[in-house]
């Protein structure tokens, strides 16, 4: 039986527990107080956050940036996972600054609650990392593009909002809110972002320790979790990240060899002259684009010049991107000082500090620079077959 005690909390009770969902917006001072009063109020066993073990320290932690190492982010092939949970803090920690509250304020203060008590805290939800690269692992290349730019125009102005305005965004979990417009043209987004955490978020409550739980999650997760309550969940399926499909690890190798064919056709019939032309267009497309891409991240001249050369090799070649020995070469001319990782909380706040700061830039290099090597490539096939025709 359920029994709602208001708007924005529900009781459950199972067989051996009572558990209580209170539904809260990340930036509002109105569900902190909420969390608060009702964990005092309940004195629970276990107190359930809707926090992963990296948000966890982020939250604890405020200093852990000073740990990354870029060079190693970088070698990981992890600089847009880590560039989009960036940008999808500084959105969080806008609107908060806004309202003069601190981010993930009603976590905080349910953990903070939860020590007063002796309540045990329980981390609920999944993996941010997983989150993420279970979204960019189902996305082409369009969507990816999409995503990325509609992430950085959400570092523009966030006009006048109000306390008002962000009680209604209980309604929505900030991913959902951040990505809504995409969502609308690619709704699988919706199924990762939103309906599998509902149901992680459902089976790590209902199997947290001790009888009595208040579980605090964003109020968009209350009726997800409700409604899967009863489900048979698979919590390591949804911890996996999938395995690229067959066809584009199949392309992967397939666009180079296709590329090369090409090549060898223009010399073998059109001769010196059409495959030199031919060489010259995929070396000008490249250059161009993914020179321009880390022009556009504000790179160093040294790294816009390795984003050129490297280019219209790494693309010939699935193992290395450009983005990846343009960062890397970023990373070294302009090396993230102590500095730039204090300042990253600060700075990831506006469009301006992505760019100033040194840690960020690397990051945007990267990202920049794989894009325009691969607009490079679309644009340079077409130049190359004209020159046979």
């Amino acid at each position: 039986m359920e029994v709602n005690l208001n708007r924005n909390v529900d009781r459950i009770f199972t067989a051996d527990k009572e558990i209580l969902l209170v539904g809260t917006a990340h930036v509002s001072k109105e569900s902190a107080a909420l969390v608060r009063e009702v964990i005092e109020a309940e004195q629970p066993d276990t107190v359930c956050v809707e926090l992963c073990a990296s948000r966890y320290q982020a939250i604890r932690n405020q200093d852990q940036w000073r740990e990354m190492d870029i060079v190693k982010v970088i070698r990981e092939k992890k600089a847009f996972l880590l560039l989009s949970n960036l940008m999808l803090a500084a959105f969080q920690k806008r609107i908060a600054q806004k309202l003069d509250v601190t981010p993930g304020q009603e976590m905080l203060t349910a953990m903070e609650t939860a020590d007063a008590i002796g309540a045990k805290t329980h981390l609920a939800d999944r993996d941010i990392r997983v989150t993420l690269s279970r979204t960019w692992r189902i996305m082409g290349f369009r969507d990816k593009v999409k995503v990325l730019f509609h992430l950085i125009l959400s570092m523009g102005d966030l006009g006048e909002i109000s306390e008002a305005d962000v009680e209604r965004m209980k309604d929505q979990d900030i991913l959902e809110s951040l990505l809504a417009e995409v969502g609308k043209s690619l709704p699988v987004l919706k199924t990762i972002l939103i309906d599998e955490r509902d149901l992680y978020l459902a089976q790590k409550i209902r199997t947290a320790p001790g009888t009595k739980i208040v579980a605090v999650v964003g109020a968009g997760h209350v009726p997800g979790i409700r409604a899967n309550w009863e489900k048979e969940i698979d919590i390591a399926d949804l911890e996996k990240i999938p395995p690229k499909g067959r066809f584009s690890g199949v392309l992967k190798w397939l666009l180079p060899l296709a590329i090369a064919a090409i090549f060898a056709f223009g010399f073998y019939y059109g001769g010196a002259e059409a495959g030199t032309h031919m060489a010259l267009s995929w070396v000008v497309a490249h250059g161009i684009f993914a020179g321009g891409g880390a022009l556009i991240a504000l790179g160093h001249p040294a790294t816009i010049a390795s984003a050129v050369l490297a280019s219209p090799l790494t693309s010939l070649n699935p193992m290395v991107a450009a983005g990846w020995v343009s960062g890397l070469v970023e990373a070294l001319m302009k090396k993230p000082k102590v500095m730039d990782f204090e300042d990253l909380s600060k700075d990831i706040l506006s469009v301006r500090g992505f760019w100033r700061n040194k840690v960020t830039r690397v990051l945007l290099v990267v990202v920049f620079t794989n894009l325009g090597s691969s607009i490079g490539t679309f644009v340079a096939i077409p130049l190359m077959v004209k020159v046979l025709g």
